[in-house]
This record gives C-alpha cells, sequence and structure tokens, in this order.
C-alpha cells in the first residue's frame, strides 16, 4: 500500500501515536495524483540528486525515491524520524537528515550526501516558513538547478504575476531576479490531512544560470523602496531618505532610464529596476 493512502496513513499515526503539530505546520499529502505530478513537474529521473524539505511520514519521498538516483530529506520534527525509518526502510537510496533547513549548511550537505550538485530540490513547504526558505535557496548560490515547492496559492499567483498585475510585488521580482518561475498545478486543500484552510498550488523555479550584473544590495533596496508605498508614483516612493534621493535627484534618475515619472512600481519590469540600480552610482549617490 502506497504512503498516500489515508487508511495507510491513520494506521502509521495510530501505530506510533503521532500527533500532527500546528506550529510547524504539518498537513500530509493524500492523493496519488497529486504526488506523482510533483515529482513528474520537477522532472526527476534516476540521474538526479534530490534534496527534499518536510518528508513529513514520507510520502513524496517515496515517489522521488522510485525515480531518482539519491534522496536526501531534511525534517526539524524528531517524532518524524521513526515513522520515516520504518515507512522508507526498504529504499537505499534516501537518507533522513534531522534539522533545520534555515539553519543547515545547505552546501556543505549537497557536497557530502549529493555528489556535491547539481541538485533538484523538492518540497510540500509548511506555508509559514515558505518564503525565508525560497530566499535562502536562491539567494546563497547553491548548486541547484530546480526547486519544485508546494506554497499557498496565493504566494504562487503572486510569484509569477505579470507586471501591471495588483499581485505584482517585491515578492515577484525577487524570485524572478534569481529563477524563472511557473505554476506546475494547482493543488485543492481537500488533498490533505488535516485539511488546511487554503488552496494550494505547485511551482517549480528554474535557477538562472546567468548572474545579472547589478549590485543585488543596491538592486533589492530601490525595489523595496518603490513598493513599500506602492500606491504611490515612483517618484514619490523612491524619493525618501533610505535611498538618500530628493525628488530632484530621483526625477534625474527616472528620466535618464526613460521611465514615467507618474508610473508606479507595480508597472516596471525588472530591467527597469536594474536600470535605476546601475543609474545611481553615476549620480554619485552611491
Amino acid at each position: 500500500m502506497r504512503l498516500y493512502s489515508p487508511k495507510y496513513i491513520k494506521e502509521i499515526l495510530d501505530r506510533f501515536g503521532f500527533k500532527f503539530s500546528k506550529s510547524l505546520g504539518q498537513n500530509f499529502l493524500i492523493d496519488g495524483n497529486i504526488v506523482r505530478n510533483i515529482v513528474k513537474g520537477a522532472d526527476i529521473s534516476k540521474d538526479d540528486y534530490v534534496l527534499e524539505i518536510g518528508p513529513g511520514i514520507g510520502t513524496l519521498t517515496e515517489e522521488l525515491a522510485l525515480n531518482a538516483k539519491k534522496v536526501v530529506s531534511v525534517e526539524i520534527d524528531k517524532k518524524l524520524l521513526p515513522i520515516l525509518e520504518y515507512t522508507l526502510s526498504k529504499y537505499d537510496n534516501v537518507e533522513i537528515v534531522n534539522g533545520d533547513i534555515l539553519k543547515i549548511d545547505i552546501q556543505e550537505l549537497i557536497d557530502e550526501k549529493l555528489g556535491g550538485g547539481p541538485v533538484k530540490v523538492v518540497a510540500n513547504l509548511p506555508y509559514y516558513v515558505t518564503t525565508p526558505i525560497i530566499a535562502k535557496l536562491i539567494e546563497d548560490e547553491l548548486n541547484i538547478e530546480s526547486i519544485t515547492v508546494m506554497v499557498q496559492k496565493e504566494v504562487a499567483d503572486r510569484i509569477v504575476a505579470n507586471p501591471g498585475n495588483k499581485q505584482y510585488g517585491s515578492l515577484t521580482v525577487f524570485v524572478n531576479f534569481y529563477s524563472e518561475p511557473e505554476i506546475l498545478l494547482p493543488v485543492p486543500k481537500t488533498v490533505f490531512m488535516p485539511q488546511p484552510k487554503v488552496d494550494s498550488a505547485v511551482i517549480r523555479l528554474n535557477i538562472n544560470k546567468n548572474i545579472i550584473d547589478v549590485d543585488r544590495k543596491l538592486f533589492f533596496k530601490v525595489v523595496k523602496a518603490a513598493f513599500n508605498q506602492r500606491r504611490k508614483t515612483i517618484l514619490n516612493s523612491l524619493s525618501n531618505k533610505e535611498l538618500g534621493l530628493d525628488k530632484e535627484k530621483t526625477k534625474e534618475i527616472l528620466e535618464r532610464c526613460n521611465i514615467s515619472l507618474n508610473e508606479r512600481a507595480e508597472n516596471l519590469k525588472i530591467e527597469d529596476f536594474i536600470k535605476i540600480s546601475k543609474t545611481l552610482p553615476s549620480l554619485n549617490i552611491y
């Protein structure tokens, strides 16, 4: 019996006396089609090394093990370790690591247990920690090829939003700076145990191979300033103490970049923010 069977899951939980932790955002998948489609969407093959985050009782891990060369799963909850040892005992290409993915040296883990990479990351992330984990994975210049994760539908929509859309914001720009995101499939809340309050979606982030030539710290400082007051024009939102710009300097920068003074941040492309970031030093502002 496969691990996504609700009946089997209940038997396992009863056997080990496991109770779901709300603080850890634990929701286990109980739909085989969703599990298979996640692995298919992640494009996992027998040549791939996979880093999984939050295996739970091993529902998705099992499908990964059937398709990948090796899977290393990082689980923060010690109470799940004996369960994972039981449910995944027949798979010799799976290794469980107990730890917090936000505190682990991920590249060291990749070097020691996953052949140095490149690896594909697959995860059913707890909603409360989705953004910090994605940020760590894409910012740290790890040897990662792609990241396929389950997130809240609202977060997925924000990540793939286009300029001019109200959902387009600093998260959109941040993720698109480092990767090419796509939504693979919608996931209704009914396919989880226990059932969450919101629907989800599986997204895949294909990591950009070419590093954008821009001062990243300054770039994200500009993006943050622009979206902090998103209802204001870009002229007004960038004219602040944080950036050290008055309206005259901001006006000059925007005119050099051929950006309308009355435009709003949600209508600017990543290329526009790059232009602004590159123009600041030329005016001896940074």
